[in-house]
């Protein structure tokens, strides 16, 4: 168990969102706990983009299981990420580095009304150690 105030909820706040029918997770949990949750299909981490006066943005990351990839667990991740964020106080969901060759993640984000902003050459350095373009997208909320 963590420490009560969890220093990790300070500044992070998770959703995970389990696969199976009516079993949403709409509790915050700490990251402690989110090591713990392997029986989930997909997550996502929602927190603030910077401090101070930029503390209106937020950020987030997602992760689907591969075994889960194809069902939409993602879409339904952005969706509830964008209702959580708006529901925290932000008023804008911006993503700084969405790798430009990460076609599916693009493409959802687009259906979804995120606003592409460009192209960052080379902005992503992979595992191998090569270089990647990044586009950064924002979705007002």
């Amino acid at each position: 168990a963590c420490p009560s105030p969890c220093p990790f909820l300070l500044f992070l706040r998770s959703w995970p969102y389990c696969a199976l029918p009516h079993r949403p997770s709409p509790l915050p949990v700490c990251f402690r706990q989110f090591l713990n949750l392997l029986i989930y299909s997909g997550l996502y981490i929602l927190h603030p983009n910077n401090i101070g006066r930029c503390g209106h943005i937020c950020n987030a990351s997602y992760a689907v299981a591969s075994e889960y990839r194809g069902l939409h667990i993602g879409e339904k991740l952005v969706k509830d990420c964008l209702l959580q964020g708006k529901q925290a106080g932000f008023i804008i969901l911006q993503f700084n580095a969405v790798v430009a060759a990460n076609v599916r993640a693009r493409r959802l984000y687009e259906k979804l009304e995120f606003v592409p902003l460009g192209t960052i050459p080379k902005g992503f350095r992979m595992k191998d150690g090569h270089y990647e373009d990044i586009c950064p997208y924002y979705h007002l909320l």
